[in-house]
């Protein structure tokens, strides 16, 4: 249910000191004019009228359409009382249908508001005729009075139609806003959930990484061990070969750590350029296989920072997947740019895989999710004993010369 509008959750405040100025020019208008009237004080019954029909701005319905209409009612009944029914009736009672079609446009839906202005026109005609009907019946006065009273009501129905339109557009584009407002609002929620969820997602990859590989590592180096303190004894020699493997599944476990690490890291290229942060990827691979991928970048227009984090992470997850997967011997990094998107090419001469039976790849689904977040394209070509190739193509960003 829609809270009724006063002056604290009024929706345009201007509207209500345009109401009171209006008011006001009425008061002064009939106030300099006490001299022309067969009284010489401004009607009490009409300065009554006056400031009731302005507090009744301070308030009016939303909810109820019986309030409503009631609350319009009052309305016109204190136009007709003033402009009418108290003496000769203010002079400039227009300026009160105006301020009633303003606020019908506050209470009412499209069909109300045309109904209210409609018949505030209506009003204005049958006041402003029985105002001027005791004209005397000369020719020439009565068709200038005519001539006046058509204009008259020409031009006051043009103000009326103005101020319909002109309030409906003002309360569209205050609805468009409010509404740009809740979806902008739920868009930040839905954004702070998918963050969450994808965080979520990479803790739990990473707890698998390091449990399938740091944890089978830390397994059999630990058997290692104990196997070379039983043989310490009675077979130095053989002790000594299981020693050089702890030490080497030590080396491979301190590795598979950095590796962990590094994938938890908010900003993993650390200010550095994307050369340098693939460089250092492929040094990196380069320890753990003993090959070090061939890897070609020509970037020759702007990366934003989140496709350049993009590309790091996507580039980084392919080398962990060939290094414990693919058995590969040979990887080729292909970065490019061009002045609408950037291209990603990362093949591999392994296994592969057949995708339509890949259901662990949640590392393949990362890389796909990422690109898809930055509007490009992504595509992972691989069948069985035939290596595997992954293309991306992100869009860049068009700067503003």
């Amino acid at each position: 249910m829609n809270r009724p509008i006063h002056i604290h959750t009024h929706p345009f405040r201007f509207l209500l000191l345009l109401e009171w100025l209006l008011l006001l020019a009425v008061a002064i208008t009939e106030a300099l004019s006490i001299h022309f009237r067969r009284f010489h004080a401004l009607p009490t019954l009409t300065i009554i009228s006056l400031v009731f029909f302005g507090l009744l701005g301070l308030r009016m319905p939303r909810d109820k359409l019986i309030s409503k209409i009631l609350y319009t009612a009052l309305e016109i009944f204190l136009i007709l009382f003033a402009g009418v029914f108290v003496g000769r009736g203010i002079r400039l009672f227009p300026f009160l249908y105006i301020i009633l079609v303003i606020r019908s446009c506050l209470i009412f839906q499209l069909p109300g508001r045309i109904i209210v202005t409609t018949l505030s026109f209506t009003l204005f005609i049958l006041t402003l005729s029985q105002r001027f009907q005791h004209v005397p019946a000369v020719p020439m006065l009565q068709e200038r009075l005519r001539f006046t009273l058509l204009s008259f009501a020409l031009s006051f129905g043009l103000s009326l139609v103005f101020v319909l339109l002109l309030m409906n557009a003002v309360l569209a584009e205050r609805q468009i806003r409010e509404k740009l407002a809740i979806a902008n609002e739920q868009l930040r929620q839905y954004a702070l959930r998918i963050e969450d969820q994808a965080t979520l997602q990479e803790r739990n990859r990473i707890a698998r990484d390091i449990h399938d590989s740091l944890g089978h590592s830390l397994t059999a180096l630990n058997l290692q061990l104990e196997t070379a303190l039983k043989l310490w004894q009675s077979n130095p020699a053989k002790a000594q070969t299981f020693l050089l493997q702890a030490k080497n599944l030590g080396s491979q476990s301190l590795r598979e750590v950095r590796q962990s690490v590094l994938a938890m890291r908010s900003d993993p290229l650390h200010g550095q350029s994307l050369e340098v942060a693939i460089a250092a990827l492929a040094t990196e691979f380069h320890r753990s296989t003993g090959f070090s991928p061939i890897y070609h970048l020509s970037l020759n227009h702007p990366i934003p920072a989140d496709v350049k984090t993009a590309v790091y992470r996507i580039a980084q997850e392919a080398l962990t997947n060939i290094w414990k997967h693919a058995q590969a011997n040979k990887v080729k990094i292909d970065i490019q740019t061009s002045v609408e998107s950037l291209h990603l090419k990362i093949a591999d001469n392994g296994k592969g895989f057949a995708l339509n039976k890949n259901t662990t790849g949640f590392g393949l689904q990362s890389m796909r999710d990422r690109v898809l977040a930055l509007g490009g394209e992504f595509q992972i070509n691989s069948v069985p004993s035939g290596g595997c190739c992954i293309t991306a193509t992100i869009p860049l960003p068009r700067l503003l010369t």
